[in-house]
């Protein structure tokens, strides 16, 4: 089981992908902020999106072990289409309505101490962070698979 784990090329430029896009994410962050913070390693959101990089390379290394005509193909391609819509639309409006949410707590408790945490805004991502880390996603496979 665990030798079927290890020579899983599939699943190995998978977490690749998602660890690449996560890296690049965190090099973007230091440079920008010239700080680093260890909730970079877990947190959702900004360029370029890991779920993207992860969901095309799945879908992309399927295609290439699989044959991109085969029914597994097919289906992880829906499935990245699918998180990858979820990612820029509803997520990103979860992250917007969180920061409007924020402002209101702002306005209601202006000039007194508030102990309600404040909601994290930056949840989902924009269309060309999605598009970003599906290029990414796409690139790595290929890579993977030469």
């Amino acid at each position: 089981m665990w030798g079927q784990i290890f020579s899983n090329r599939v699943l190995w430029a998978t977490l690749l992908s998602w660890f690449v896009a996560q890296a690049i994410k965190i090099i973007l962050n230091v440079v920008r902020y010239r700080k680093f913070y260890f909730s970079w390693l877990i947190t959702t959101g900004g360029m370029p999106s890991s779920h993207a990089a992860s969901v095309s390379t799945l879908a992309a290394s399927i295609g290439l072990h699989e044959g991109f005509s085969s029914s597994i193909f097919a289906l992880s391609a829906i499935v990245a289409l699918i998180a990858m819509f979820d990612a820029q639309t509803w997520r990103r409006s979860i992250g917007t309505q969180a920061k409007i949410l924020n402002n209101i707590m702002d306005d209601v408790y202006a000039g007194r101490k508030v102990e309600e945490e404040k909601l994290r805004e930056l949840i989902g991502h924009t269309p060309v962070e999605v598009l970003v880390g599906c290029i990414l996603g796409i690139l790595v496979a290929f890579a993977f698979y030469r």
